[in-house]
């Protein structure tokens, strides 16, 4: 059984693949996990490719009605792929991979967050959304008095 830190660590994995699915980062992030997961491994290196673009494909095609359930799904079958890898390994490579796991997590984050990605909202109603540096926004939504 993995202790709670591995299972988060595998969980917030999952969810960065699925996040980076549709960001313009994920050529270099399908690259970088692959070689996280291949360890070295020609044959598991591109078994992970091509698993990482069969769910960029999933994702693509989702319908925007199952869309949320299809990335929970995904982000489940990742996290699943890495608890898996991470009871295959022997203590001390389990906590190098561990390791590695939160950095790819950690820095895709923040390469993302510094490209003002946003990915996966429902707006109902009226919304205003803006981005940039020292803009101002005067919004009014109904009726003026």
């Amino acid at each position: 059984m993995l202790a709670e830190a591995m299972v988060a660590a595998a969980a917030a994995a999952g969810t960065t693949v699925v996040q980076s699915a549709s960001s313009d980062l994920w050529a270099a992030f399908r690259d970088r996990c692959a070689r996280l997961v291949g360890r070295g491994d020609p044959a598991r290196e591109n078994d992970a490719l091509e698993r990482l673009d069969r769910t960029a494909a999933v994702l693509d095609a989702a319908g925007e009605d199952e869309a949320g359930q299809v990335r929970d799904l995904q982000i489940g079958l990742w996290q699943g792929r890495f608890e898996a890898l991470l009871e295959s390994l022997e203590q001390p490579e389990r906590d190098r991979f561990v390791a590695e796991l939160r950095a790819l997590a950690e820095e895709s984050t923040a390469e993302q967050a510094g490209r003002g990605v946003v990915s996966g909202n429902t707006f109902h109603g009226p919304t205003a959304v803006q981005v940039g540096d020292h803009n101002h926004q005067d919004v009014h939504f109904g009726p003026t008095g």
